[in-house]
């Protein structure tokens, strides 16, 4: 199934539109399977939606968030995914503490760190062995066309027998979902907003392009979509999947 796009007036109007698809798309997890599992993206984009569900009123006790990767720093260091989704939303609701799981950055080795929230999400996820499917992947893309800590020409991009592997931004080592995890969820929206994002739009969109150097093309979920949501200043001259 092809991608989904929409384009939004302004970045207000995309975060309404997303908070209104998280809303059904939790719903559905829920009444379908009991629960939902969320993996949650980092960046500036998607913060104003994080504070808007913390208004929402969910059955908090059902969700188990993720985050499909995670800058190699302390929980409380001010460029955390960690910390900004927490402040932004998490700390506010009554999700259970154990049922969040933050990215481990606190061994010396990010490979170990990769493969120790590996096995927390086959735990939780029920999958010892095969790629489990989280019910919701919230993801952004960069300027680069980078999306989680899958960048342009790093050896993450082929990691196929792992669902979370250790990215490289400018040397600096990321934990990342891998394009298998990203591509088994049920839900995948990407949020982009900004004229910044329309050159890399448009090789992401374009019918033949290089998936390494745009790794946001790598992002093709076997459910269906994914389904992005782009304001209009990052449309321009983009054209789009119909």
């Amino acid at each position: 199934m092809a991608a989904t796009v929409e384009v939004l007036a302004d970045k207000a109007a995309l975060v309404q539109r997303a908070y209104e698809l998280v809303l059904a798309q939790i719903q559905t997890a829920i009444d379908q399977r009991g629960r939902c599992t969320l993996a949650l993206a980092g960046g500036s984009t998607p913060k104003p939606l994080y504070e808007a569900l913390a208004q929402a009123d969910l059955p908090w006790d059902k969700l188990y968030i993720f985050w499909g990767d995670e800058r190699y720093v302390p929980a409380d260091h001010p460029d955390s995914n960690a910390k900004m989704a927490r402040q932004a939303w998490l700390n506010q609701v009554a999700i259970p503490t154990e049922q969040i799981y933050p990215v481990p950055t606190d061994d010396p080795d990010p490979a170990a760190a990769a493969a120790q929230y590996e096995q927390t999400l086959r735990q939780v996820l029920g999958e010892p062995t095969a790629v489990p499917s989280l019910d919701i992947i919230l993801l952004g893309m960069g300027d680069d066309g980078h999306t989680a800590s899958l960048f342009p020409h790093t050896e993450a991009l082929q990691v196929c027998d792992r669902i979370v592997s250790v990215g490289n931004k400018d040397g600096q080592p990321r934990i990342t979902f891998t394009v298998p995890l990203i591509n088994a969820g049920r839900y995948v929206l990407f949020l982009a907003a900004g004229a910044n994002k329309r050159p890399a739009l448009r090789q992401v969109f374009a019918p033949a392009a290089d998936a390494n150097a745009y790794p946001s093309r790598l992002i093709q979920p076997l459910n269906g979509g994914p389904h992005w949501l782009i304001d209009q200043s990052a449309a321009v001259d983009v054209t789009l999947p119909v």
